[in-house]
């Protein structure tokens, strides 16, 4: 939709000042781009265009992997089955370092490292866990409301701006209260702050900016009962269509001014208010975090009833977004195309690639 190129930050993004025309679907424009409304010049509804355009094309024969024709001749409740396995292998591998974490540091730490962990995607892994082996350090410092957060992640990450007047108003103001707070707790945390040369900004989308998950880390942090919260979660009967809406809901937290328009401290006011958390993040956060976490607990207390809850939940959770390690695994190992109809199976997915694809040679 039109109003996508403000919500994915492109309006403020560098890379596409290039763009010259923007496609939608149909509606009103959103920018002064030249725009390109598609619906009228379609001669079929879009859900039937979206299955058109969701067919993969032929694979060559000649770059299939040598799985592809075992697994061709598996019958599609087989195959199903297959990736069902393979995901709960990828659940229990993912619940053991939870296991491994808890022993050392207790339950609740466990879930903070791997939130951090998650919120850090694939560019500010290690950074954001770095981070939060120092959460214990900030804990000690007394209870904070989110601003009071913001200013302790912000600053022991090295991300807390110190040039106001290079800022735009509106970020003078958010930065001059959290400075308001970090004078104070400063010298009592200088021995934990990480360099900023270990943040990794290229290639980020405004919304992944490791600024942005820190106050959204922070809102969490100040309320203090986000494992209650998930608990009681946990605990309620869901159908499998409401699953993705209720954890997004759970985790859900009311922005303050500052981040509730702005994507980072250099990006112009949005005239829509932004989430810190999609409902895309908050399935990926259940898939990868929170479901593996309630599993461990669950197998460290043989509590096999909240094991079972734990993963009818996992199984049977809707897809999360697509990517180009699930597209390419499909086009190798399937002598078609390849419909995941659950996010365990694409887990199961990347698990089959994790084991055999990434340590084989090509063919």
């Amino acid at each position: 939709v039109a109003s996508d190129w403000f919500a994915h930050g492109h309006a403020d993004n560098p890379a596409f000042t290039g763009v010259m025309l923007h496609v939608i679907w149909n509606g009103p424009a959103k920018t002064a781009l030249p725009t390109l409304r598609l619906q009228p010049h379609c001669d079929a509804p879009l859900n039937q265009l979206a299955a058109w355009h969701s067919t993969e094309p032929p694979f060559p024969a000649e770059y299939a992997g040598q799985c592809r024709a075992p697994l061709a001749e598996m019958s599609a409740e087989a195959q199903n089955n297959l990736l069902r396995q393979a995901a709960l292998v990828r659940l229990q591998i993912k619940a053991d370092i939870f296991t491994r974490h808890a022993r050392e540091h207790g339950w609740d730490a466990a879930l903070w490292h791997g939130l951090f962990r998650a919120l850090g995607y694939k560019h500010n892994t290690w950074p954001m866990q770095n981070l939060a082996e120092r959460l214990p350090a900030m804990q000690r410092s007394g209870t904070a409301d989110a601003i009071g957060w913001q200013a302790r992640l912000l600053g022991c990450a090295g991300l807390l701006i110190d040039n106001l007047r290079a800022q735009t108003a509106s970020a003078r103001r958010h930065l001059r209260q959290l400075w308001d707070h970090w004078w104070r707790e400063r010298d009592e945390l200088a021995a934990h702050q990480i360099p900023i040369a270990l943040w990794r900004f290229s290639g980020l989308r405004p919304a992944n900016h490791p600024t942005r998950r820190l106050a959204l880390l922070a809102h969490w942090l100040a309320r203090d009962d986000l494992p209650v919260r998930l608990q009681t979660w946990l605990e309620i009967d869901c159908p499998k269509t409401r699953l993705a809406t209720t954890i997004a809901k759970v985790i859900h937290v009311d922005p303050d001014p500052f981040w509730k328009h702005h994507w980072t401290f250099k990006s112009s006011r949005q005239p829509k208010p932004c989430a810190l958390l999609g409902a895309t993040r908050a399935t990926d956060l259940a898939i990868n975090v929170i479901l593996p976490w309630f599993h461990a607990r669950a197998s460290a207390g043989k509590n096999s009833p909240l094991l079972t809850r734990v993963e009818n939940r996992y199984t049977h959770w809707p897809p999360a977004q697509d990517n180009s390690v699930l597209r390419l695994a499909r086009q190798r190992l399937f002598s078609g195309p390849h419909r995941l109809t659950s996010a365990a199976q694409q887990q199961g997915l990347l698990q089959i690639v994790r084991d055999f694809c990434d340590h084989a040679p090509a063919t």
